[in-house]
């Protein structure tokens, strides 16, 4: 498979069963890994439906179906990237770097310098794909009543 096209805010998606499904199969691999649990374990169809409309919504599909996904958002000083999910049928054939590619472009558009996004301290697979991918690691946080890092925060210079 080459790498199939990457879809910015695409006004004909309205499948978020699909998208829901995607993400959540993506990320079930770490629900007994990472502490505290995923945002994702709350986020609804409707709540991807209104992060589409708020965020940008980078998308690869296949006969209408998502194979992956990327949310991205202007921040100050960055384009911040987040809930990145490929299908396990499809990983290793370049679509998490066209994803993030695609949302490297949109910051250039922002004129923004960098990429950042977070991923859990347990996740190290995700380290070392985020490294390969050009983001370099610029902080350890907790997340709120933890008192031991629980994220890496990375950046990938522009």
């Amino acid at each position: 498979m080459s790498v199939a096209k990457v879809e910015t805010n695409p006004s004909d998606f309205q499948d978020y069963a699909a998208l829901h499904r995607l993400l959540t199969l993506a990320f079930a691999g770490m629900a007994d890994r990472i502490d505290p649990p995923s945002s994702l374990t709350r986020l609804t169809e409707d709540g991807l439906r209104v992060k589409a409309a708020e965020e940008d919504l980078f998308l690869i599909r296949e006969n209408g179906q998502p194979l992956a996904c990327l949310f991205g958002a202007a921040q100050p000083g960055c384009y911040y990237i987040g809930k990145l999910a490929v299908a396990a049928a499809q990983r290793n054939r370049g679509l998490a770097r066209a994803l993030v590619d695609a949302a490297a472009d949109q910051a250039r558009a922002f004129a923004l310098p960098a990429l950042k996004l977070q991923t859990r301290v347990e996740l190290t697979e995700n380290h070392a794909t985020f490294t390969r991918l050009g983001f370099v690691q610029t902080a350890a946080t907790s997340h709120p009543g933890y008192d031991r890092p629980t994220s890496l925060t990375f950046r990938r210079a522009l």
